[in-house]
């Protein structure tokens, strides 16, 4: 893998899988949890796209990052998406549980946000950085108030994803010939217009460590009489994240409830309230035809849904804070990596916070308990 300064990566032998993390060479092992930020990233990427920020983080801080089964360097065993992403939570679980980590800090990335939220019911954690993550009602087929469209998730899962795209991964195609190909793909949802960097070969190369064996990305799908045509199926990544699989939202009812921050762009054309990967904001658009209009195909309200699980969070008595950068895509800590950075440190407590830039005028913090 190619592996930046000061980065080292090795597999963890847990009871179901065999994990690959990232960690900094000069971190110590016996840092306590409070000083220690686990890393997990989203769909169709792996740890690599973490180093930038490992790199950049204080030395006296432990930083670890997971890749998820099915990604980078992990084994690509098959996902049970009827758990809904568990099978991620637990596998991270597992890693910690093997390196002697009862908790940490976690900051998860798109469906690595989804993951950190199940992490959260079902274990102990410091704090909770969401970065653009999948709403708490999971991607696609629901109403604002997280209602299921459909009984069989119609329009989500497996079936949604781009045949082209998925052939180009499992042929490692880094070359950016076609609108599918995983280096368009990046530059067209993971970034906004304007992101240059040294770094894209790694970043695709992240992409397509993806396996695309059967049981991972992206899933199998079900015959549906409603539009458009295929409903969920039972394995694989993008099920994971269907209404039926996946609901988060029950951290407004946890006793314990960690800090919160969640940082995303307002360009982000993949986790959106009008989404480039919502297939009925697709047919909205008049982009996939046969579209049955808003009152039975309405596109999901993504960060609006987050917004009222989060500010459900607040009102309950858990602390959030909310930081929107203008301009920013799907990617705020290759984007903007300063403000990601100082976020990241003042969520977590970290004593040198202040001593980062300030963030700019359009970092607006929503809502704080401080």
């Amino acid at each position: 893998m190619p592996l930046f300064d000061g980065i080292t990566s090795r597999l963890i032998d847990t009871p179901d899988v065999s994990v690959n993390i990232l960690e900094r060479e000069a971190d110590d092992a016996a840092t306590p949890p409070e000083q220690t930020v686990v890393l997990i990233h989203g769909n169709v990427s792996s740890s690599l796209f973490w180093q930038e920020i490992m790199q950049d983080l204080p030395s006296d801080l432990r930083v670890i990052a997971i890749d998820l089964r099915g990604f980078g360097g992990s084994e690509h065993t098959p996902v049970d998406a009827t758990r809904g992403v568990r099978d991620f939570s637990d596998d991270v679980h597992a890693t910690l549980t093997a390196l002697g980590i009862p908790t940490a800090h976690f900051v998860g990335w798109s469906m690595g946000g989804g993951v950190v939220m199940q992490y959260a019911l079902d274990h102990p954690a410091l704090s909770l950085t969401l970065q653009a993550p999948v709403s708490p009602y999971g991607f696609g087929g629901t109403r604002r108030d997280g209602s299921r469209l459909t009984d069989d998730d119609a329009g989500t899962g497996g079936g949604g994803a781009n045949p082209d795209f998925v052939e180009r991964l499992t042929a490692r195609d880094a070359t950016d010939e076609a609108p599918t190909s995983p280096r368009s793909v990046f530059r067209s949802g993971y970034v906004a217009a304007g992101y240059t960097t040294d770094n894209e070969d790694v970043w695709v190369e992240s992409m397509l460590t993806t396996s695309t064996a059967t049981g991972n990305y992206p899933g199998d799908s079900t015959k549906s009489a409603h539009w458009p045509g295929f409903g969920a199926g039972t394995v694989g990544v993008l099920n994971t994240m269907v209404p039926g699989n996946f609901d988060t939202s029950g951290i407004v009812d946890l006793d314990v409830k960690p800090p919160v921050l969640w940082i995303h762009g307002t360009a982000d054309p993949i986790v959106s309230d009008t989404s480039f990967y919502d297939l009925n904001h697709l047919g909205q658009l008049g982009v996939i035809p046969g579209w049955p209009g808003a009152d039975v195909a309405p596109a999901q309200e993504m960060v609006s849904q987050t917004r009222d699980v989060l500010a459900a969070y607040a009102a309950a008595g858990g602390d959030v804070v909310e930081i929107t950068l203008e301009g920013v895509g799907h990617s705020p800590h290759l984007e903007r990596p300063a403000e990601f950075r100082r976020a990241l440190l003042t969520r977590i407590g970290y004593v040198g916070a202040r001593q980062d830039p300030a963030p700019p005028t359009e970092a607006i913090i929503l809502r704080s308990a401080d």
